[in-house]
């Protein structure tokens, strides 16, 4: 096994938590190399870091993923490990692994965590992250095999995230919010490629629909691409369609929170 931890979280900060959880990794596999994939998700914000972990997946090394953004603080649900390919996912079975393991090619085989040697004791039922995935994916590091953890549950019974609504119907490309980041940028389900096929070009206007409203927007190449307050429409990182303000929350203003629903259509121009 890799001996690449990487770390998502809903944690944050300003506390110790973050380094805690470094620590137990760092005392039980000392040449374990960790990656902070964030810990400023939405507190139990479970489609946020799904969709974070998920985007970031194809730029991490193999090794072993550790993800711990849950409602109930990790401890009220099942804790699983999961083998997709080369790669190990730790975590609550509430769906925050889902998007990423799907990334990965796929659950191979899972596990539900529960051999009480691998934890840190005694174990808090409000810190399972240090106290439980912590120190199981640094045992993973060091050798111990997945299916260790705990007897073997079937792949096909993981909690899996419903897939983003995205679909192009006459004319229109309808999407969801996918997620809103910190800055107020709206990312979209509603990919680059699709606005492609409805033959939207970098410079061209687009009409955001947004439930009985519309407001038009120009697709640029970056949000910096408008004056300031103003606002616009680009391809993200991710190759998805994202709103934005140029130094401003596009979400606050259009009243936009995830799972909200979007529609694009292009603009055409009278001749």
């Amino acid at each position: 096994m890799t001996s690449v931890i990487t770390l998502l979280t809903d944690y944050g900060l300003e506390d110790g938590f973050v380094a805690a959880c470094h620590g137990v990794i760092v005392g039980i596999a000392p040449e374990a190399r960790i990656i902070d994939v964030g810990h400023l998700v939405p507190a139990g914000d479970v489609r946020r870091g799904a969709a974070i972990l998920a985007q970031t997946m194809p730029y991490l090394p193999a090794g072993v993923h550790l993800a711990c953004v849950d409602p109930t603080a990790c401890g009220a649900g099942r804790a699983v490990a999961v083998e997709a390919g080369d790669r190990v996912f730790i975590g609550p079975d509430n769906g925050v692994l889902s998007w990423a393991i799907q990334a990965a090619g796929g659950a191979d085989s899972a596990y539900e965590i529960a051999n009480k040697d691998l934890f840190l004791q005694p174990v808090s039922p409000t810190f399972y992250g240090r106290d439980v995935f912590a120190p199981v994916a640094a045992h993973l590091c060091t050798g111990v095999a997945t299916a260790d953890v705990g007897p073997p549950v079937p792949a096909d019974g993981l909690v899996i995230l419903p897939a983003p609504m995205c679909r192009l119907r006459d004319g229109a490309a309808e999407g969801e919010v996918l997620s809103v980041d910190r800055h107020g940028n709206v990312q979209l389900s509603i990919t680059a490629a699709d606005v492609s096929t409805l033959g939207v070009r970098v410079g061209d206007m687009l009409t955001v629909w947004l439930g009985r409203r519309q407001v038009n927007v120009p697709f640029r190449d970056t949000f910096t691409a408008v004056p300031p307050g103003d606002l616009v429409a680009f391809a993200d990182s991710a190759g998805l369609v994202a709103v934005a303000i140029n130094f401003g929350d596009a979400a606050e203003r259009l009243g936009l929170p995830p799972g909200a629903h979007v529609r694009l259509s292009p603009i055409r121009q009278q001749v």
